[in-house]
């Protein structure tokens, strides 16, 4: 089983997510797939949406095995959300889930 490592701090990962969200990816998924998950490669670009984090990372993973997956709830700040709503938000990566996987 190959162990994945992210490549870049997690300042870094959540910068280039959400860049390549904003820049290249939510135009195109925006529309009709609100409270999804999409899963993006920072370095490619790739995407994949599905209903949940882990089949979309899954998806991603099988066109691009070694991709560093970004992922997002479209139309949210945050994938998921623990306890009550804070005003400070933070987005989490899928590559923490996929490191356990």
């Amino acid at each position: 089983m190959t162990v994945r490592q992210p490549r870049y701090s997690k300042e870094e990962f959540a910068r280039r997510g959400h860049e390549v969200y904003e820049s290249q990816v939510r135009s195109q998924i925006e529309e009709g797939n609100h409270g999804k998950i999409v899963a993006i490669d920072i370095e490619t670009g790739a995407f994949e949406v599905a209903d949940d984090s882990l089949t979309a990372a899954k998806q991603l993973l099988i066109r691009f095995p070694d991709a560093q997956i970004f992922g997002i709830r479209i139309g949210h700040r945050a994938v998921h959300r623990f306890g009550f709503r804070s005003p400070s938000c933070r987005v989490r990566s899928l590559m923490q889930v996929l490191l356990l996987y």
